[in-house]
């Protein structure tokens, strides 16, 4: 025991200057402390109570005469007291134990003395009956089970402990005894030690004798009595662990007991006068044999250590309160001692250099692992500057999770101490702390030192944990660049970053059948991310595999599952062909192949526009590419220069197979512009069905694709498909065929099939305005304008009169038959304003007749009833007779000529509301041939000519 240090842990509180109040002027015979406050019980009955810094806040008359024991409760605030009150009588003892309620204060005093206050006394119970003869108290102790329920031992010098317990202050208890020593023992021990244990439901008690220990079990009715140990120890030197451990103190040893016997022993040297517990310290009083100074260690059991030791005088009471540890010596005076704080500790530590002591304090005292770490720092520090690099190390391990790892990795980057940065960036990986530098550099480290064991237990070593401890892109990378590709391959493929896997894969190893097959395994949604990002080299080096599995991915191939869902619903969740276009950037000829098998294999696809578009763009260039072509021409001009005898005639070989070779690719690259612009045109027609009012591409990209690239026959296509007629001769125009523009006017100029007569009139201003002669297009244009009545001869006159190689002769025959026609019509039309004349001045004449000549009414008969007539009777102008019992309520009109009438009133008001009708009338002129003769039509009507007056402003 003389080989542990001693440390000053503790130091005196309050200066040094702590004393027992002046107010307590009796022998102190107990204390108790406990919720804040110290109590002192005296030999004169009364009762302290002290506040922090043992100041005196009042006192009471607790008993009569010496107050022997006290215990202040902790749940609630009572205090239990026995001690010596007035004997009544001579059978009763004086002794009894009173319980106080602290929180209820009653006056006391007589007569004019100013009255104090004191505690209620709640109930006072007589210790000694006839069932329980009086002796010698010696231990008193109480445990507080669940309120209000107490539990009193009290130990007798006869070896016996009376037991109360129950609700002590309604008196609602039962006592019983136990007997420590057996009754045939002629000297019986008194009972110098008491302490509850309470395990879980299990409540025991031990009880210590000087030449004995033992432990009752109350769970056993009657409570069963277990003898732990043949030794004791005598009064002051018992007390209990926070771990409820019995605790006794010999002049040998200190001992420690547990339920099933004794435990740990202390072998330190000395009479104990006091034992106590106090945080995890044992404290000890021993007597010192040389003079009469004692001496108070407290000591750490756990670190081997004496954390205060200081010479003290005789002390009467030790307890504890406030965080301290209390004595009060036997000339009044006390001593207060608390702890210091951890970091006065640790720097006392540290300034020795006791690293480990300071590890083993932190962590017996339950510091945090901040706190804890820091010591561990420290410890690594003094390690590393002594040069112990691998023993500093492990303690900067320790550290992890508390301590920023750059502050080590920092020391151990030289490259002569990489085997320790290895072992700490390991161990920062297997707590999941490690980041993606960190990853970075343990790789390096391996990659460094070669050691491929390390690697592949680094890396492969959670095959079935499922997760990875670091950071999968940091490791993919690292082994890139140090060319181990299967590492970085199996980090990818386990985590499934398949870009990573292919990246290596293509852009490594150039493994472009792997790449590919690896592709084909994926998931399709996984596959279709992949083909996205490296499809590019995929189609450069693998094209007609790449298109395979572009087949599949958008397409039903390989999906049998699946098939259940309705066609279009299925094809709507497939990727779009569209979304790949992208990868065939440089390879115009893969693309093309792959759209034309896309759009055979799937009919409604909703992609449909785009392909078509995509398809129409690449069928109409003229300079698509052909690779194949181009590879085939590469590999014969590596051949060409082998063969031949002499440079002469390799030479002269060379130029024949390079003209060869250049006129087969010319012929070539026709045949695939033909072959392709047919493919366009036959795409043209079949994605614009006849039901369908608009094509399955864009119309206007289509024709700017036909312009760009000069194909007619699309562009003629889609715009007589349009109906933009005038544009379809224009293109016969620009391309100065007459014949073909001909045929196109015959075939669209034809309004009984829905054409458009107009192309006769634009067909004839075109050669009109030729420049050339074209006598023979011309009669052959004059006789279907003629035929139809398209044009007046006066317009067309003007428009072949701007031609001067066109003679009369090509128009004489034409001209002459329109004399003829128009001449007819003059007769005709003066024939008939000669006949409305004549009948115009007939009813003008019958008009004037009927105003001014009287009517003679000679018929017989009733024109209705073809009877006599008879008055009453009705005639009318129009020369008709009838009864009027004939006609009825209706006299005005004439029965036989209202129905023509009314007709004739009708068309009046129809014509009159058509003439409001604008729009139909502007109809009406726009689709006439002669728009001059609706216009006379109306004017003939008297529909435009009738005005009405507006107001006079107006005019």
């Amino acid at each position: 025991m003389y080989q542990w240090r001693k440390f000053e842990f503790f130091e005196e509180k309050y200066g040094g200057k702590c004393s027992i109040p002046e107010e307590i002027t009796g022998k102190i015979q107990c204390c108790s402390s406990g919720r804040g406050k110290v109590l002192i019980g005296c030999d004169d009955g009364t009762v302290s109570l002290l506040d922090r810094g043992l100041k005196f806040n009042y006192g009471f008359q607790a008993h009569s005469s010496s107050i022997l024991f006290l215990q202040q409760l902790k749940q609630r605030n009572f205090l239990l007291t026995i001690g010596e009150d007035e004997q009544i009588s001579p059978q009763l003892s004086p002794l009894c134990l009173k319980v106080f309620d602290l929180d209820k204060m009653q006056p006391e005093g007589t007569g004019t003395s100013t009255s104090t206050s004191s505690p209620d006394c709640i109930q006072i119970l007589r210790i000694f009956t006839n069932q329980f003869p009086e002796a010698k108290i010696t231990s008193f102790l109480v445990l507080e089970e669940i309120p209000p329920i107490l539990f009193i031992a009290i130990g007798l010098d006869s070896g016996c402990i009376y037991c109360i317990q129950g609700d002590v202050a309604r008196e609602r208890i039962k006592r019983f005894k136990l007997q420590v020593e057996n009754q045939s023992d002629k000297s019986p021990s008194s009972i110098t030690g008491l302490g509850f244990r309470v395990d879980g439901q299990v409540l025991q008690l031990f009880a210590v004798t000087p030449t004995s220990v033992s432990l009752f079990n109350f769970q056993a009715q009657p409570p069963s009595r277990h003898m732990l140990d043949q030794i004791g120890s005598n009064v002051n030197s018992v007390a209990m662990s926070d771990r409820s451990e019995l605790i006794i103190g010999r002049p040998e040893a200190v001992y420690f007991y547990e339920v099933d016997g004794r435990g740990p022993c202390w072998a330190f040297e000395g009479e104990k006068k006091f034992i106590g517990w106090f945080r995890g310290y044992l404290l000890c009083v021993i007597a010192d044999q040389r003079n009469s100074m004692n001496t108070f260690n407290i000591y750490d059991l756990k670190n081997r250590l004496i954390a205060h030791s200081i010479m003290v005088k005789e002390v009467s009471q030790m307890l504890c309160e406030w965080g301290n540890i209390i004595l009060i010596m036997a000339d009044n005076s006390a001593l207060c001692i608390g702890e210091k704080d951890m970091e006065s500790k640790l720097d006392m530590l540290f300034k020795k250099n006791l690293y480990t002591v300071a590890i083993n304090l932190v962590q017996s005292q339950q510091a945090d692992g901040t706190a804890t770490a820091e010591v561990l720092r420290k410890y690594g520090d003094h390690l590393y500057s002594k040069a112990d690099y691998d023993e500093a190390m492990a303690q900067y391990i320790h550290t992890i999770g508390h301590l920023e790892p750059s502050y080590v990795i920092q020391k151990f980057l030289d490259a002569q101490r990489i085997h320790n940065l290895t072992n700490y960036l390991e161990k920062l990986h297997e707590k999941g702390l490690a980041s993606k530098d960190h990853t970075t550099l343990l790789l390096n480290c391996y990659t460094k030192l070669k050691d491929v064991e390390k690697l592949n237990m680094f890396i492969k070593s959670d095959d079935s944990m499922g997760e990875l401890k670091f950071d999968v892109e940091t490791a993919i990378r690292v082994c890139r660049a140090a060319s181990y590709h299967e590492h970085a391959m199996y980090v990818a493929k386990k985590a499934g970053r398949h870009e990573w896997y292919l990246k290596i894969l293509l852009e490594d190893l150039g493994s472009y059948e792997e790449a590919l097959q690896y592709i084909s395994n994926l998931e399709p949604s996984q596959a279709g991310v992949t083909v996205k990002e490296y499809g590019k080299i995929l189609v450069e080096h693998k094209p007609r595999e790449t298109i395979e599995i572009l087949m599949r991915l958008c397409t039903e191939e390989g999906e049998p599952a699946k098939r259940g869902t309705s066609h279009g619903t299925y094809v709507a969740m497939l990727p779009s062909p569209v979304d790949f276009l992208n990868i065939f950037i440089h390879h115009p000829q893969s693309l093309m192949e792959f759209l034309e098998k896309y759009s055979n294999k799937v009919q409604e696809s909703p992609a449909q526009v785009e392909i078509h578009n995509t398809l129409l763009e690449l069928y109409l260039s003229h300079d698509l590419n052909l690779p194949s072509i181009s590879q085939a021409n590469n590999g014969e001009n590596g051949n060409v220069r082998e063969e031949g005898p002499s440079g002469a005639a390799v030479m002269s070989r060379s130029e024949s197979n390079a003209k060869l070779r250049e006129n087969h690719r010319f012929m070539n690259k026709e045949n695939d512009l033909q072959e392709r612009l047919q493919k366009g045109l036959k795409l043209l027609k079949n994605a614009w069905p006849s039901d369908q009012e608009h094509p399955l591409y864009d119309v206007d990209l289509a024709i700017i694709l036909c312009e760009m690239n000069a194909f007619t026959e699309g562009l003629l296509y889609l715009y007589e498909k349009m109906k933009h007629y005038k544009e379809v001769i224009a293109c016969y125009m620009q391309a100065h065929d007459h014949e073909g523009l001909i045929a196109c006017c015959k075939r669209l100029g034809d309004s009984g099939k829905g054409g458009d007569p107009s192309l006769w009139a634009d067909l004839l201003k075109y050669f009109g305005e030729l420049g050339e002669d074209c006598s023979k297009e011309v009669k052959e244009v004059l006789t279907y304008i003629e035929r139809d009545d398209i044009l007046p001869p006066i317009i067309v006159l003007q428009a072949l009169s701007r031609n001067p190689c066109l003679t009369l002769s090509v128009i004489k025959d034409y001209v002459a038959r329109k004399l003829e026609q128009e001449s007819k019509l003059i007769e005709e039309d003066r024939l008939a304003i000669e006949k409305y004349q004549e009948e115009t001045l007939a009813m003008r004449k019958e008009i004037q007749d009927l105003r001014t000549n009287a009517r003679i009414f000679q018929l017989s008969k009733c024109t209705a009833c073809t009877f006599t007539l008879d008055l009453p009777a009705v005639h009318f102008m129009c020369m008709h007779s009838f009864h009027q019992r004939c006609l009825g309520d209706n006299e005005k009109e004439c029965p036989e000529c209202a129905p023509e009438y009314r007709s004739v009133l009708e068309m009046k008001r129809s014509l009159e509301q058509n003439s409001k009708d604008q729009d139909r009338f502007f109809q009406l002129v726009k689709s006439s041939k002669d728009g001059f003769s609706v216009i006379a039509e109306y004017f003939g009507k008297g529909i435009i000519s009738k005005t009405t007056d507006g107001p006079a402003g107006a005019h």
